[in-house]
């Protein structure tokens, strides 16, 4: 009888450590999800440097679009292009025509969002060259 306590014991230990073990993957994704968000918008960042500098040196003008997908030559890994409302999938990019901005949906279904600025100051913190540069807005959730 005190094997079955024993190995009852183990089982309980077991599955809280599996619990735990569970959890924390599941924390680590998202915080993975969320780094790869960062760098992306980074990339973006660079690239809208890049082509304002580009265009400031040939005097072509800037274009008029607020998609800031429109402006950089890479787009994001699941990019589902301009939308009127958020699409059912998770981890996608799209642009919301409405506000006016670069989403990106998590798996969790939370929104990671972001906006083109062309009137950039000293409040704008990253990356900003004659008023360009592309600012991360507070994350909403469904």
């Amino acid at each position: 009888m005190r094997r079955y306590y024993e190995f009852a014991v183990a089982v309980i230990l077991i599955g809280i450590l599996a619990l735990m073990l569970m959890r924390s993957l599941g924390e680590a994704r998202l915080a993975m999800e969320e780094a790869t968000v960062q760098s992306v918008a980074a990339a973006m960042r660079i690239e809208l440097l890049e082509a304002v500098v580009h265009r400031e040196t040939t005097g072509a003008p800037l274009p008029a679009s607020a998609n800031p997908v429109d402006w950089v030559s890479a787009r994001p890994a699941a990019y589902l292009g301009e939308r009127d409302a958020a699409p059912e999938q998770t981890s996608v990019w799209y642009f919301d025509r409405s506000a006016g901005e670069l989403v990106y949906r998590f798996d969790d279904g939370h929104r990671a969002r972001f906006r083109l600025t062309r009137e950039g100051g000293a409040g704008q913190g990253r990356a900003v060259i004659a008023g360009i540069g592309l600012a991360r807005l507070e994350d909403k959730t469904d």
